[in-house]
């Protein structure tokens, strides 16, 4: 057997190893897709059978430790895994064609066992007692969920999710290289996914203490991943990016300042 036909990405194994990755980039697309939806009703408090402020109750200190123990565990999973040295030294195990989808895998999977074990805080901080008022901001928790969705299909949704490389290794063909644009959302701020985030996590018409934790932790969170993914992002594209950093703001579209 010659050296061309052991590479030959044409043969019977490779095909069945490319299709093999395609279904489990299939597979952790789907998961992420009933964890983002699950998420939705987690946050907001409705479908779902497990929400934010329902589940068995516990003493306040143990929930507390308990809750961040899995926030913490998310953003070491979600922050490290993200890492250029990480992705590195992790392709030596696995076809690089399938990193993003273990990455979405593990980041969905580190979310649901966080919406199976979260301990509710029912203790109300605030709670809006007009229905018009309470609509308008239940209905502002939702805007920030598509703002979310949105900015995603504005870059490259397939590819953010990891479904673009295996579909692409399924037919044998090359990524192509990173280009950086900046189209609608990403104009006005340079985070709008994160915007999204926080505004669907702060808007709630009635706000528990275990809400409250989530959506100040996750915020602190938010503003460390910025910093890690931008220094990426330099490292991606330079100059390019810097100057982008310093024509558009962080999250909120009036304030400048990097």
């Amino acid at each position: 057997m010659t050296e061309a036909q052991v590479i030959n990405p044409a043969m019977p194994g490779n095909r069945v190893l490319r299709f093999t990755a395609f279904l489990f980039g299939g597979v952790a697309y789907l998961t992420f897709l009933f964890t983002i939806l699950y998420a939705i009703g987690f946050v907001s408090g409705l479908v779902v059978p497990k929400a934010i402020d329902t589940g068995a109750n516990s003493g306040i200190f143990e929930a507390i430790i308990v809750n961040l123990a899995l926030m913490s565990l998310f953003a070491v999973q979600h922050s490290v895994m993200a890492r250029k040295s990480f992705k590195h030294w992790w392709t030596q195990f696995i076809p690089k064609s399938v990193e993003r989808s273990t990455y979405v895998l593990c980041a969905s999977l580190t979310l649901l066992l966080l919406f199976w074990q979260w301990s509710p805080m029912p203790a109300v901080i605030w709670s809006i007692q007009e229905p018009e008022m309470a609509m308008v901001i239940a209905t502002l928790s939702f805007v920030g969920w598509v703002i979310v969705f949105t900015s995603t299909f504005l870059i490259n949704h397939f590819e953010l999710f990891g479904l673009h490389q295996v579909a692409n290794n399924l037919v044998a063909r090359e990524m192509p290289p990173p280009v950086f644009r900046t189209p609608f959302f990403y104009r006005f701020v340079r985070h709008p996914i994160y915007l999204g985030f926080i505004i669907a996590f702060w808007a709630a018409p009635t706000m528990s203490a275990g809400h409250l934790l989530f959506a100040a932790v996750t915020t602190a969170y938010i503003f460390v991943g910025i910093m890690l993914e931008e220094r990426d992002l330099v490292g991606m594209f330079g100059d390019e990016y810097r100057r982008y950093r310093e024509r558009v703001s962080m999250l909120f579209p009036w304030y400048k300042r990097s």
